[in-house]
């Protein structure tokens, strides 16, 4: 699509779509993502989640561990402490509860007009909602979201963890 074909679709799209032209609004405000080298003003979100992921359950430290060295015991006995203390932040900030009350595998019927945010349809899917079909997952919602606050300076935005030296 060229920068013009773009541009058209872009225009009336923001006539008839709130989110989309609050998003669009998002990009000429100061909440739109930095440049890459531009100076950051405020930290991400996304940014204070996994700085508070490693600081509280080591999240980083884990994942970025090559794991050759370590015999399945080891990795299962780390393991083990990373996903109690990441189920612990992540309790604390979205009280995730499920989406549905329904017990998975149970009989569940898709309504015509659904919001495929709230379901994901697999298999053989074929025809005009609504559907019906077995539940295999019952999906997950956030309860809240309470990020911890930031307080850094500009300089140190993107910091997911400072060094840490032993004197």
């Amino acid at each position: 699509m060229t920068t013009l074909g773009l541009a058209f679709r872009t225009f009336f799209r923001l006539f008839g779509d709130a989110d989309f032209a609050e998003r669009v609004r998002a990009l000429f405000t100061e909440e739109a993502a930095p440049a890459a080298g531009a100076v950051v003003e405020k930290r991400s979100p996304a940014v204070t989640l996994l700085a508070t992921l490693q600081r509280e359950a080591r999240f980083l430290d884990f994942v970025m561990e090559p794991l050759d060295d370590y015999g399945d015991a080891q990795v299962g006995a780390a393991a083990r402490d990373v996903h109690r203390d990441l189920g612990t932040v992540v309790q604390r900030i979205f009280a995730p509860e499920p989406l549905t009350g329904d017990e998975e595998g149970s009989r569940v019927r898709v309504p015509a007009g659904f919001d495929p945010s709230r379901y994901r349809l697999t298999g053989n899917v074929a025809g005009e909602p609504p559907f019906e079909g077995a539940l295999r997952h019952h999906g997950w919602k956030a309860g809240k979201c309470e990020m911890p606050a930031w307080t850094g300076g500009a300089d140190s935005a993107q910091v997911v963890a400072p060094s840490e030296v032993e004197v």
